[in-house]
């Protein structure tokens, strides 16, 4: 039987904007019909999506070997975390070595920000060996901030972390420059109140994802809400992410 967008949606337990989007991406086999260019799906395709997927719209677990070492610590599964810096050195403790073991793994990386803040991370790769290779065969994924609006920014992490999965390769890791990505919020709030629905939807998939944030132009505020925006960092020793 054929299913409208609704039943599909349903079905998968995403929103049917979501599947209208995973469609236009062939991701999702769709056909139209009618007059008016109607989405029909085949309740077999839309079955088959979801068991590639792992369920309930989540994409694969990673299995228990598949670490990440952050700061000397192991992380197994997955986690979205705040780091917090307050010096040029600071911010560079964590990020390039994170992005260089998973680089050296296989695994899929983003690099999100713009120039200056992503600059060191890049200079370390490079150094390495692994910046030009990474980012010429799709391994590392860049861009300068993945919205400007907390709908466009979830749009742009649902659709690069599917594409992600369905590449394999283990934990998806990212690194972002909170206040780079800043600049393309219309505020620091709007910028916040879209790292807290992230939250949410990270952890349908296999990711582990470093937020940094430069101290020195937060307010006590702003500090505040991105603690709350990132709760697995309470379950890890705090001062490793304060830098």
């Amino acid at each position: 039987p054929l299913l409208g967008t609704r039943e599909a949606a349903e079905l998968l337990r995403v929103s049917e904007a979501t599947v209208r989007r995973w469609s236009d991406q062939g991701l999702l086999p769709v056909q139209r019909t009618g007059r008016r260019r109607e989405r029909r799906f085949k309740a077999g395709d839309v079955r088959a999506f979801l068991a590639s997927a792992g369920h309930a719209g989540q994409a694969p677990r990673t299995s228990p070997s598949d670490a990440v070492t952050v700061g000397g610590i192991s992380i197994r599964g997955k986690g979205h975390y705040a780091v917090f810096y307050s010096t040029d050195e600071g911010r560079v403790r964590l990020a390039p070595p994170f992005l260089d073991e998973g680089l050296k793994a296989g695994q899929l990386c983003f690099l999100i920000g713009e120039s200056p803040y992503v600059d060191a991370h890049r200079t370390a790769l490079a150094d390495a060996g692994l910046l030009d290779p990474a980012l010429a065969s799709g391994q590392l994924a860049t861009a300068r901030a993945p919205g400007s609006t907390v709908a466009e920014a979830l749009a742009f992490w649902e659709t690069g972390l599917w594409q992600a999965v369905g590449r394999g390769g283990g934990p998806i890791r990212i690194v972002a420059e909170m206040n780079s990505v800043r600049q393309a919020f219309s505020s620091e709030a709007e910028m916040l109140r879209f790292e807290a629905q992230l939250d949410v939807l990270l952890r349908r998939f296999p990711v582990v994802a470093l937020c940094q944030y430069d101290v020195r132009e937060l307010s006590g505020e702003a500090m505040l809400m991105a603690l709350k925006a990132h709760p697995d960092l309470f379950s890890q020793p705090l001062g490793n992410f304060l830098l």
